[in-house]
């Protein structure tokens, strides 16, 4: 596979890598927070947008594609967060199988 040249200057939003945690919700259950894990500088690209009416109302879902330095704590169900905006990744590749840079497929996630 030919090695991709992703321009580093082109990743300019800074994103808040954070993973899922099962904490005690005080009644013999589990509530999941998200923890940060660290920040990252990522390029943030809209893919798809579908609506689609379920029951009173309009839902909507909006998927990105996340280009970031690879990092070996990556993985699907964690998330990335711009000030408002959460990211579930999804999915997860290296972009040309060199380990410099990934590639993570998200939804955004929204209420």
């Amino acid at each position: 596979m030919a090695v991709l040249d992703v321009d580093a200057g082109r990743l300019t939003a800074r994103l808040v890598l954070e993973e899922p945690q099962a904490t005690d919700d005080g009644q013999g259950g589990a509530e999941v927070v998200f923890a940060e894990l660290g920040r990252v500088w990522a390029l943030v690209e809209p893919k798809t947008f579908a609506e689609e009416v379920k029951g009173p109302g309009l839902v909507s879902e909006v998927t990105h594609q996340v280009t970031l330095r690879a990092r070996g704590d990556l993985t699907p169900g964690q998330r990335l967060r711009k000030g408002a905006r959460v990211f579930e990744i999804m999915a997860l590749r290296d972009l040309d199988e060199t380990g410099r840079f990934a590639l993570a497929l998200c939804r955004e996630v929204t209420g």
